[in-house]
């Protein structure tokens, strides 16, 4: 794994909706940073069993996706 790789880790209801999400700037709510997330990126989302799925993101892109998500 690349040393500046972020792994954002994401935990669904059983109705699909987000309940936890890491990385999340307070402005958004868990639900809303998924979705900046999802429509942002590009192969960066993996599945995981359990209601759980993973985004591998550079530290510069998170950084990034933050600033945009302030404005």
């Amino acid at each position: 794994m690349e040393k500046d790789q972020v792994m954002i880790h994401v935990r669904f209801a059983p109705n699909g909706t987000v309940t936890e999400i890491g990385e999340r700037p307070g402005a958004l709510s868990a639900q809303a940073w998924f979705n900046l997330l999802t429509s942002s990126t590009r192969d960066n989302y993996e599945t995981l069993s359990g209601g759980r799925a993973l985004f591998r993101l550079s530290r510069a892109q998170v950084d990034e996706l933050k600033s945009s998500a302030a404005a």
